[in-house]
C-alpha cells in the first residue's frame, strides 16, 4: 500500500470526556482486534486505576488513534525502571491507516512524554511476536528490542524500549 503525505496536523492530546461522540465511528480491522484494545473499554480501564492516561491522535479536527500512558503500575511488567511509562491499548482507526500518522504520533510521543510525564525517563512496550505490521513501526519510530520476552494475552511479546 502505497502512503499518502500528511495533509493536516498530527497532534497528541489528553482524552476528555466530551471526545466520547467523536470515538462512535472508530474502527480496527478484524486482524488488528487481537492485538490491542479498542478506545471505550481502554478509557473504561482508565477510570480504575489513576496512573492511566488515555490520549488521542488528532489528524486536523479527527480522531485517528489512541492509546494509554500507564505509569509504574503498568510499566513494572515491562521494565525495572521506576521512571517507565507504558505505552499500551495503541491503535489509529482503519480509515486513516496507511497515511504516515502512525509514524508521526510516534515521533511526538517523546517529547509529550517529557512534557508531560517529566519524571519519566524511558517508554516502553508489548508488541504480539505475530503482529509484524506494529514491531516494524515502533521500530522505524526508535523503539529498541533488548531482548526481553512476556506472556500476553496473545502469546508470546517482544517488549520494546525508548531512553528519553
Amino acid at each position: 500500500m502505497e502512503k499518502t503525505a500528511l495533509i493536516k496536523t498530527v497532534s497528541l492530546e489528553f482524552y476528555k470526556n466530551e471526545d466520547e461522540s467523536r470515538l462512535k465511528g472508530y474502527q480496527l480491522p478484524e486482524e488488528q482486534l487481537g492485538f490491542t484494545s479498542m478506545p471505550v473499554p481502554a478509557i473504561a480501564a482508565c477510570l480504575q486505576e489513576d496512573d492511566r492516561h488515555p490520549i488521542i491522535i488528532q489528524y486536523g479536527e479527527d480522531i485517528a488513534g489512541f492509546f494509554v500512558l500507564h505509569g509504574k503500575g503498568g510499566a513494572i511488567k515491562y521494565s525495572p525502571n521506576e521512571q517507565a511509562i507504558l505505552l499500551r491499548a495503541y491503535s489509529i482507526s482503519s480509515c486513516y491507516q496507511g497515511k504516515g500518522i502512525a509514524g508521526e504520533s510516534l515521533r511526538l510521543l517523546p517529547d509529550f512524554v517529557k512534557k508531560h510525564f517529566p519524571d519519566k525517563n524511558e517508554i516502553v512496550l508489548g508488541v504480539n511476536h505475530s503482529n509484524h505490521a506494529a514491531q516494524h513501526v515502533y521500530k522505524k519510530a526508535g523503539f529498541i528490542d533488548q531482548g526481553l520476552r512476556i506472556t500476553g494475552k496473545k502469546g508470546e511479546q517482544y517488549v520494546l524500549h525508548m531512553q528519553l
